[in-house]
């Protein structure tokens, strides 16, 4: 499995869209995104309901230990034949086990669909049925769109990582709101992921301070 569209096309496309974005893309340098597409979105979204709230360390040693729970693989069934207990030894919270115990129950009906039937649904219903799970919301649904899936053209407008690279590369006085995120992504689909990379990037990569952004009047 591989990303649902070619990098260097998309890098074009928003530097030709969108000049602030080009100047971003200058800065940060070529996309390298870190899939995970070894996962199935069961494990997928057992992980991300773990690693909830938690440093990744520590979050890291709780998984581990949920893990060792099971002889080999971890699966729906498993979960549901364990007691709660032995499921809180790992050291879950309880509201954790709960989450865990619905995405094991919608995984046996069929709600969490295999890797095969993700790959015939559209983003939007992706997000409905998965964001149905207990713990799981939309942006935990989206950075599986994104990291996992290689979808193209996802905005996770709630992200605050995403809302301040927009903050720095554009260099707005305030955070972008939710609609102001969504109207400005209309300039980079088909490959608001990309975008969304690349603003978080902003954060982390980019010294701002030595080299102040561009302005583009609107």
């Amino acid at each position: 499995m591989a990303l649902q569209y070619k990098p260097n096309t998309a890098c074009q496309y928003l530097k030709r869209h969108d000049p602030v974005m080009a100047d971003l893309i200058m800065r940060v340098g070529a996309f390298r995104i870190e899939t995970e597409f070894e996962l199935s979105p069961f494990e997928a979204l057992l992980r991300a309901i773990i690693y909830q709230q938690l440093t990744g360390k520590a979050a890291g040693s709780i998984h581990t230990r949920f893990i060792a729970l099971f002889r080999g693989a971890v699966t729906p069934r498993k979960i549901r034949n364990k007691d709660d207990e032995t499921l809180l030894s790992a050291g879950l919270s309880r509201n954790k086990l709960l989450a865990i115990q619905d995405l094991a129950a919608k995984a046996l009906d069929g709600t969490v669909p295999s890797m095969d039937e993700l790959q015939t649904l559209s983003d939007d219903d992706i997000v409905e049925r998965l964001s149905s799970v207990r713990g799981i919301g939309r942006w935990t649904v989206e950075m599986m769109l994104i990291f996992k899936l290689g979808r193209p053209d996802v905005l996770p407008v709630a992200d605050l990582g995403v809302r301040k690279g927009y903050q720095m590369a554009y260099n707005t006085p305030d955070l972008p709101n939710a609609v102001e995120l969504k109207d400005a992504g209309n300039a980079w689909s088909p490959y608001r992921s990309v975008a969304s990379w690349y603003l978080w990037r902003a954060t982390d990569t980019v010294d701002w301070a030595a080299n102040p952004s561009i302005v583009v009047k609107r």
